[in-house]
């Protein structure tokens, strides 16, 4: 069969890879792709915008119309999940996976996603709505201790302040609802309650609609838990990003947490999609706070999360093409799930001077033959290849993967049996001609130290 992936980040690299290893899938079409899954095995790159939304669906239609072999595409991003193109697709009989519109708001709205885990009793942080900068100043004065500020709408990762300081906190109000900063995504905020503890993320397949429910075959299951890295530099000591690097699973996890994960989160979104009688066959992400009174919800949002979906992917020990088509199907609660032992962990190489302006254009030189040996992968995010399929743009981000061992100087760290050293021209490249921001970490798992190059 044949499969498509819409996005161009590390995430959809780390999806097309998945799907490419499966022997049902013959070819895996990536709109628009990016230089990384140029490179992949069976997989092709159609340069057509996200954004245009028309276009993704003309393409997806040309390419499955007339198929009868189980074919279906994945949506990667959130940005065409809110525009509604999983509905435009269902319109033309194709099968997607990722949630319809009316579904979508769970991460488009911040406020309807509240009032959702409200209503339907998720653990959460208490929170309240306002699009006036005076009413919001005042319930400051009602806050005692650090202070959250949520942008409403989408935001690309930078609609979060949490701030102790007072004036800060004005200024980010004043910001985001009346100078525009974050456009309409900031034209409601809303004032949470600070939540102390260790912050998990939790991916999970979701397979929910009318018909399912009423057959009791409507189900929500949780992957292997991760842990992102959003801040810059070692120690956490710079700004917020789209995210460093992941682990998976989660070390020293309590069991007790994830039971309580289930009764006090899961299953009452589980209960709330099938109430609003939401069209949700995807993905969903639960950002998760684990506190002294338990876990909280932090967010949903309504696809795989990124970097996280680059550590999670390569500990499946099943096919990815076969549950995608069990959450289309409506089989997922009998799927089964089976997990590889042992821990990912990715991080995240940047250009300097991100997550602000940061240089482009620059090349990235790697070791085919070295990759090959080393069993190793590199998930690539927003750079593109040459006509000789070697990535040339030095970008945004490039993840790395590494499994089971301890990284040394010198090294990339990868997901397969070694590491892959780097040539030394490309050291160089990174370090001096790309200014690589700070030393790229493995974060210490499981006894684990760290390397840097």
């Amino acid at each position: 069969m044949k499969t498509i992936v819409i996005g161009s980040g590390g995430r959809e690299h780390a999806i097309a890879w998945a799907l490419s290893k499966s022997p049902k899938v013959g070819e895996v079409i990536c709109i628009p792709g990016n230089g990384g899954t140029a490179c992949e095995e069976k997989c092709r790159n159609i340069q057509v915008s996200v954004s245009e939304t028309a276009s993704v669906v003309e393409v997806c239609k040309n390419e499955l119309s007339g198929l009868n072999d189980g074919s279906f595409i994945v949506i990667g991003p959130e940005d065409p999940l809110a525009a509604g193109i999983v509905n435009r697709l269902a319109d033309e009989g194709l099968d997607v996976v990722g949630p319809q519109q009316s579904a979508a708001a769970l991460e488009a709205s911040k406020d309807v996603a509240k009032r959702f885990m409200s209503k339907y009793g998720v653990a959460c942080a208490k929170s309240e709505a306002f699009t006036s900068v005076a009413d919001a100043v005042a319930a400051l004065e009602d806050i005692k201790g650090p202070v959250v500020i949520k942008a409403d709408g989408l935001a690309g990762g930078k609609g979060v302040v949490i701030t102790d300081d007072h004036d800060t906190a004005i200024q980010t109000l004043r910001d985001f609802i009346k100078n525009g900063t974050l456009g309409v995504a900031g034209r409601k905020i809303l004032l949470e309650e600070y939540l102390a503890g260790d912050e998990i993320s939790i991916l999970a397949a979701v397979s929910v609609s009318p018909g399912l429910a009423d057959q009791g075959r409507a189900s929500i299951v949780p992957f292997l838990p991760a842990r992102d890295h959003k801040r810059l530099l070692d120690g956490a000591l710079g700004p917020n990003t789209g995210g460093m690097g992941a682990i998976a699973p989660v070390p020293g996890l309590d069991p007790d947490i994830l039971d309580r994960f289930r009764t006090d989160i899961l299953e009452p979104t589980l209960k709330g999609l099938i109430e609003e009688n939401y069209e949700y066959r995807g993905f969903l992400f639960f950002g998760v706070m684990i506190t002294g009174d338990g876990p909280k919800l932090l967010e949903y949002n309504v696809r795989l999360g990124d970097p996280e979906t680059q550590a999670v992917l390569p500990l499946m020990d099943f096919d990815f093409a076969e549950m995608c088509r069990a959450i289309i199907d409506g089989t997922l609660s009998s799927f089964q799930f089976k997990w590889r032992d042992g821990y990912v962990c990715a991080p995240v190489a940047v250009s300097g001077g991100y997550p602000a302006s940061y240089l482009k254009g620059l090349p990235i030189k790697m070791d085919k033959q070295v990759i090959r040996e080393s069993g190793a992968k590199i998930f690539i995010a927003g750079a593109t290849a040459n006509r000789r399929k070697m990535v040339r743009r030095c970008v945004e981000r490039l993840s790395v993967l590494f499994r089971n061992r301890t990284p040394g100087p010198g090294e990339l760290i990868t997901s397969g049996a070694g590491s892959l050293p780097l040539l030394p021209s490309a050291v160089q490249s990174m370090k001096r001609a790309a200014g690589l921001t700070g030393r790229l970490t493995a974060f210490p798992l499981r006894g684990c130290s760290s390397g840097a190059i």
